[in-house]
């Protein structure tokens, strides 16, 4: 199989990665890659908006299956577009993305099918959201209704700060036409969990769990990030936990695309919350695979990834039996000074021999020269694999100190 991906982060570094060792890949490309995807795939500079040039791109190089690794271009359609032009796509349609591009259509989606998730209230004015707040107990959870790169979920603690939040969004137009209506929801305690699942038409199969640390400090202190590091599996998911989340969240999802006409055909990624008394409350839909969680699953996945994702594409989820390695994957992400507000770029990286068996996934840089450079707020992520989480946690943050840049912040507590 001769297979594109679309994107240039940690997450399509991690696909890259995984299907560079799959038997069925005879050729991989990425679009437009970055300097570590471009050590095992034919990468090309073009934008991923420019959706003519990717179709045109896919049918010059017989592309069999295009993986679309970001959410923006699965929200504008790009799925369809290949489609119309006969080539198979790992990645929903349009309509369906519609479950990531709008966090007020997901929610509606949950509430009309029974799937448990947060009480909620929806407003379009900095007025109505204050007047509204007064029904809701703080801590409380904002969220902007469009695509906002993983920082558009806010939860303060006060009035005050959630006063300080809205006139952001409203006023200062920080997060600009996604903030155009906001989503005010109570907040619920417990743990989160991530569940990764391969979806067709007719069938949904879960992937195994993670745990995503989204606070940008330790101790899940200081603000929302796009993710700061994981472990898979979730070891708070136990059994009777985990069938419950079948039966409630993930059956209840597949019949609610069924419903509603919504042909599913890729990755769904389900954020969860799981309450005090271990029930399951969707946080949110995502219609690609989750970064950084693939960092840690992918690894985990003994079974040929290219032929999952054809399966999938070709409605023969059924035939699939997925294989998991016994040992846990951990990730930590090593980001910008700054992130997730403003940090430098174009700084320097240095970085010594790894330990064998260390992953590093790029997520933010660039080449100047040949020099490698920041370029993002997340800039590398760092996995391995091991059966004793202490052994595994020290592995990877004796190898976090061999990688130096200027500002280099991570946090000390993945795994904990």
């Amino acid at each position: 199989m001769r297979i594109l991906i679309l994107g240039g982060g940690g997450r399509e570094h991690a696909i890259a990665m995984s299907l560079r060792t799959s038997p069925s890949v005879s050729a991989l490309y990425c679009i437009p890659g970055n300097p570590g995807i471009s050590e095992i795939a034919t990468t090309a500079a073009i934008s991923l908006d420019e959706g003519d040039r990717l179709v045109a791109y896919a049918a010059a190089e017989k592309i069999d299956l295009v993986v679309v690794g970001p959410e923006q271009p699965l929200v504008e359609g790009i799925a369809d577009r290949f489609r119309a032009a006969g080539i198979k796509v790992f990645g929903p349609g349009k309509q369906a993305a519609r479950l990531e591009g709008s966090k007020i259509f997901s929610k509606e989606f949950m509430v009309r099918h029974g799937i448990a998730t947060a009480p909620y209230e929806i407003f379009s004015s900095k007025e109505a959201a204050l007047e509204g707040l007064k029904a809701f107990s703080f801590p409380v959870v904002i969220k902007v209704d469009g695509l906002a790169a993983g920082k558009g979920v806010l939860i303060p603690k006060n009035f005050k700060e959630a006063e300080e939040v809205l006139v952001q969004i409203f006023d200062e137009r920080k997060f600009g036409p996604a903030g155009e209506r906001i989503l005010v929801e109570a907040f619920v305690r417990g743990f989160e969990a991530s569940i990764l699942c391969l979806v067709d038409e007719n069938h949904l199969v879960p992937l195994e769990s993670a745990r995503d640390y989204k606070k940008a400090l330790d101790g899940d202190l200081g603000l929302n990030t796009g993710g700061m590091g994981t472990i898979s599996p979730n070891e708070l998911l136990t059994p009777s936990i985990t069938g419950v989340i079948a039966s409630e969240v993930l059956a209840k999802t597949l019949q609610g695309l069924k419903e509603d006409g919504l042909t599913f055909t890729g990755v769904l990624f389900i954020g969860l919350m799981m309450d005090e008394n271990h029930r399951p409350h969707v946080l949110e839909y995502n219609v690609r695979f989750g970064d950084p969680e693939t960092q840690s699953v992918l690894p985990r996945l003994k079974n040929d990834l290219g032929r999952v994702m054809m399966a999938t594409v070709d409605n023969r989820l059924e035939e699939l039996v997925l294989e998991w390695r016994e040992e846990m994957a951990l990730t930590v992400i090593l980001a910008s000074g700054g992130y997730p507000e403003a940090y430098d770029r174009h700084l320097p990286i240095e970085m010594d021999d790894l330990d064998e068996g260390v992953m590093v996934f790029h997520s933010g840089t660039a080449l100047k020269g040949d020099r490698l450079v920041t370029a993002g707020g997340r800039v590398l992520g760092v996995t391995a694999l091991g059966g004793d989480k202490e052994v595994l946690r020290g592995l990877v943050y004796r190898n976090l100190e061999k990688i130096r840049f200027e500002g280099k912040h991570f946090r000390r507590d993945i795994g904990l």
